[in-house]
């Protein structure tokens, strides 16, 4: 079956994820989710290589945010997503602190890494509960930065509580030469793969337009 935007009840997207800038690359695109943060714990998650572990957190982010949501008439279509920056074989999250952060610059600085993000979105509708998952991967190329840029740069707060220590978004922007990929998916959450996510569970993406959009 396969969801259109005429559907009676609609179709009500919910974002498991407490990312502001996943949350505005959807309102950007047309959609308006409501957003139920998961409250999982990352910290004892393990996987064989970075791509799986975010694939494995964006699971556990949506399970866990699918096990409270009440359901209605409308088709629900649930998104997790988690990203990681991999970096000489290693994943590196949200440094939280400024040391972590400068150190991780000095690191990254005038190389190049690959920022995963996982993607784990469940539909509830009449035919019942269907699951589909896919990792979007994107080089990243980041600028030679100096010491003083990246001081100055971890000063301002922002590379503290975002995957990879940096936005292309935001303040870091300048700080990033090129990426092979999706814009998006850097971002946070990969437009395109969502949408092909979301035709393999028969939902249109026109179907999530907000009528505000």
């Amino acid at each position: 079956m396969s969801v259109q935007a005429d559907r009676p009840g609609g179709v009500r997207l919910v974002l498991a994820s407490a990312s502001p800038a996943r949350l505005a690359t959807l309102r950007s695109a047309g959609l308006d989710p409501e957003v139920v943060v998961s409250g999982v714990d990352e910290s004892g998650v393990v996987a064989a290589n970075p791509a799986a572990l975010v694939a494995e957190l964006a699971r556990l982010k949506a399970e866990a945010v699918d096990a409270t949501l009440g359901h209605d008439d409308r088709t629900t279509v649930l998104v997790g997503c988690d990203s990681m920056l991999e970096l000489d074989g290693e994943a590196y999250g949200k440094p939280h602190d400024p040391e972590a952060a400068a150190a991780r610059w000095r690191l990254m600085r005038g190389r190049s890494g690959v920022l995963h993000t996982g993607h784990h979105v469940v539909v509830h509708d009449a035919d019942g509960r269907r699951v589909r998952a896919g990792v979007g991967s994107t080089v990243v190329r980041f600028a030679d930065l100096t010491d003083d840029e990246v001081a100055a740069y971890v000063a301002t707060g922002e590379p503290l509580e975002v995957a990879g220590s940096f936005t292309v978004d935001g303040l870091g922007g300048p700080f990033v030469e090129s990426i092979e990929g999706d814009h998006h998916n850097v971002v946070g959450i990969s437009l395109p793969l969502l949408r092909r996510l979301l035709l393999d569970l028969g939902v249109s993406w026109p179907s999530l337009w907000s009528p505000r959009g």
